[in-house]
């Protein structure tokens, strides 16, 4: 390799000395990784020849393409899909029909879903995760344990023979949130203020956390680079909660919704949390569809602002994030359950419908990829 990237390199020894003006390391690079010379820096590891470039000089978030055989790049955990969403589970046990049908819709063009795979047993209002690599469901109703099935093939979902760290016993409705190597839970009916998590990269039962400023179910979760937020829920309320994915901690207030909210679905993108539809109350304790999109910035505690409305009022449907959009699917209120919509993270507009599931239903969760 004399003379392709400087003089000082070991052609007899068979591995690569450091070399002028280029980083030299026995591992790769990793995302915090932060390159003095910025955007163009070379990273070569000694060990196994492969070379990286700086393509996105961000503190502890860098980008390094790896340009030796071209795989294995080194980017921050992006936890919105970029491919395709999914459906899983679906309805009332006590009025609708059980299913346990895994649906696929893609997310780089609108259209309807496909039947792609199944759960081990039929289970509603229950917690959908995601990793890099395998849809998680959690909670729920009848059944209660961890499962997962695998985004790189139409494979049935099994189960782990774990649970949530309430046991095996029921855990319906809990909000949900991800980052890169946990999946999250929090609150749940019958009524608990636990959050919990279990890990991805070996199954296991959740763990307890730390908790939520009361007991509540049918919050709505999304998930920053560094906090899971949990807003909305029963009893009504409006507030919006976050805990830190670093260390176990109890959430903490953030700020309000514009009104008290349950059963709706959370979204989110690189800078901002959603909330979609869901059930308010109109004041005589009897709850209406409410339709109204809300944001709120992950850079700040700020409150949330309404920045658009659903096609039609919605409650209890599979909530999904590609880069660019939040997917909302199915519902279990209405006339909605067949419905796949979208609304864009790049302006403040409304949901538009892109497409069917193959079964009309709600009560269910989503996963994404």
């Amino acid at each position: 390799m004399s003379g392709i990237i400087g003089d000082n390199t070991s052609e007899s020894s068979g591995s690569i000395a450091t070399v002028s003006g280029v980083t030299t390391s026995s591992s790769d690079p990793a995302v915090d990784t932060n390159p003095s010379g910025g955007v163009g820096t070379m990273f070569v590891n000694s060990t196994s020849g492969e070379m990286f470039i700086c393509t996105d000089s961000t503190t502890d978030e860098n980008v390094w393409t790896n340009v030796g055989d071209g795989t294995g790049d080194i980017q921050p955990f992006i936890y919105q899909g970029t491919q395709s969403g999914y459906t899983s589970g679906s309805g009332d046990p006590t009025t609708s029909p059980a299913n346990t049908a895994i649906e696929k819709h893609s997310y780089t063009s609108d259209g309807d879903a496909t039947d792609w795979a199944d759960l081990s047993a039929h289970r509603s209002y229950a917690a959908g995760h995601s990793s890099a690599t395998y849809g998680y469901t959690s909670g729920g109703e009848p059944t209660y344990y961890i499962e997962k099935f695998p985004f790189a093939s139409a494979t049935n979902s099994v189960s782990t023979g774990y649970y949530l760290s309430t046991g095996a016993a029921a855990r319906n409705t809990p909000g949900t949130t991800s980052d890169e190597n946990y999946g999250y839970t929090a609150g749940g009916s019958p009524a608990t203020d636990v959050i919990d998590r279990f890990s991805y990269s070996a199954d296991g039962t959740a763990t307890d956390v730390g908790n939520l400023l009361q007991s509540q179910s049918k919050g709505a979760g999304a998930s920053s680079e560094t906090h899971g937020y949990h807003s909305g829920g029963v009893p009504y309320v409006d507030t919006i909660q976050k805990f830190a994915f670093a260390a176990s901690a109890d959430a903490t207030d953030v700020d309000d919704l514009t009104t008290t909210i349950q059963s709706a679905t959370g979204h989110q993108s690189s800078t901002h949390g959603y909330k979609a539809g869901g059930y308010t109350n109109n004041g005589s304790g009897y709850t209406t569809g409410a339709d109204s999109i809300q944001k709120f910035t992950f850079a700040s505690d700020a409150a949330a602002t309404n920045v658009g409305t659903t096609t039609v009022g919605r409650s209890k449907a599979a909530s999904g994030s590609s880069t660019t959009h939040g997917y909302s699917s199915g519902s279990g209120q209405g006339a909605a359950g067949n419905v796949i919509e979208k609304f864009t993270f790049a302006s403040d507009a409304a949901a538009t419908d892109v497409g069917d599931l193959v079964i009309s239903r709600g009560y269910l969760c989503g996963q994404q990829y």
